[in-house]
């Protein structure tokens, strides 16, 4: 598989505030990227310097194996062949919805079978006529996202394309967007803040912190293995264990942790644990101090002896009084990320012991 874009040592700053410094990324042929992080971390500034909104101070950036910004070039950006999904969508409340996808066609070669084929691809066919303003804001998203793809584009950039819609619609529309991009094999750019959506939609995801990507991998990798503690917090709810490491796991104050840290014997570490790693029993331990219910869930918040609190989430049907008195057991059933001194280390599981024979 190709590059699509490759992004090197690439730098910007607004009015003296360095928004990216030394940026490298890369995005394969056909592959979603999703580049998520908290907002002011370049995120959109990226996303616009691909496009050729902006120009940077420094560094390249190559479509298609070709330089489309660097020292001595700057490619505008309607010969990029990058489409761009804003956030506002920034369609012609008078225009049809087919002028509207016809307008990102090259001027006079507006083919009315390529705007019917994208009505197809994103689901629209019979609403051509209709005015944009008269569209749902679902609807006005797949419009935009038609009109980015009329001129077959090599990338898609999309900015934070589901921030105006309501809970439910956003949902319906990560599915379908990712459902489109990947049956047409389009290469996608996509940014975002929202986690569970960065999640949901990419196949490889960039975290970015302070200008610079901090980690990249699938949504699996960065969930299950971040390497850092900041992408740890950031990256759904995240909680630490003190523990001490043994020959036989890793001793914490609620008992024992069958995983092992290639570390020495009596290193202290802080072990990330997630609400879905920590179950919940009779006994004691610690002491339920709230309940959030989520409909089909329930997260819980204990207290440890310690005065640290977990966080556990648990099905619906499973109910704990506040103040009353739990266990708390971590058994995730998959290696554990550990901080010694903030450097991510990834624990082994403990085989279970043979029966004996």
């Amino acid at each position: 598989m190709s590059d699509a874009i490759r992004i090197r040592r690439l730098a910007k700053t607004y009015g003296g505030l360095l928004v990216l410094g030394g940026f490298d990324l890369t995005v394969r042929r056909g592959e979603i990227l999703v580049l998520l992080g908290p907002s002011g971390c370049g995120k959109t500034t990226v996303l616009r310097l691909i496009a050729g909104l902006e120009v940077p101070d420094a560094g390249t950036i190559e479509v298609d194996g070709q330089a489309v910004s660097g020292p001595g070039v700057m490619v505008p950006p309607e010969r990029r062949r990058v489409g761009m999904v804003f956030q506002e969508y920034a369609l012609f409340p008078h225009l049809t919805v087919a002028q509207n996808i016809a307008y990102g066609l090259t001027r006079g070669t507006e083919d009315p079978s390529r705007v019917t084929e994208l009505l197809e691809v994103v689901g629209l066919r019979g609403l051509e006529d209709r005015m944009a303003y008269e569209l749902s804001g679902g609807q006005q998203q797949r419009v935009a996202l038609a009109r980015a793809m009329a001129r077959e584009p090599l990338v898609v950039l999309l900015d934070e394309p589901f921030s105006n819609l309501d809970a439910d619609l956003r949902q319906q529309l990560r599915e379908e967007m990712r459902e489109i991009l990947q049956r047409t094999h389009t290469t996608a750019v996509f940014v975002t803040h929202d986690q569970e959506e960065a999640l949901q939609i990419g196949d490889q995801v960039a975290v970015l912190n302070r200008g610079s990507v901090e980690q990249i991998g699938t949504p699996e990798e960065i969930y299950q293995q971040p390497r850092t503690r900041f992408i740890a917090t950031f990256l759904g709810r995240a909680d630490f264990l003190s523990a001490t490491v043994t020959r036989d796991g890793l001793l914490t104050e609620i008992g024992r942790i069958a995983q092992r840290v290639p570390l020495a014997e009596g290193t202290a570490v802080d072990v990330l644990v997630r609400a879905d790693d920590v179950a919940l029993a009779s006994g004691d331990g610690g002491t339920v101090i709230s309940r959030l219910f989520k409909g089909m869930q329930n997260v819980y918040r204990v207290k440890l002896r310690s005065g640290r609190v977990v966080q556990s989430l648990q099905d619906h049907t499973v109910r704990y009084a506040i103040g009353s008195s739990v266990r708390v057991i971590v058994d995730p059933g998959h290696p554990l990320v550990c901080f010694p001194n903030g450097e991510a280390i990834l624990a082994e599981m403990v085989p279970d012991p043979e029966p004996a024979r």
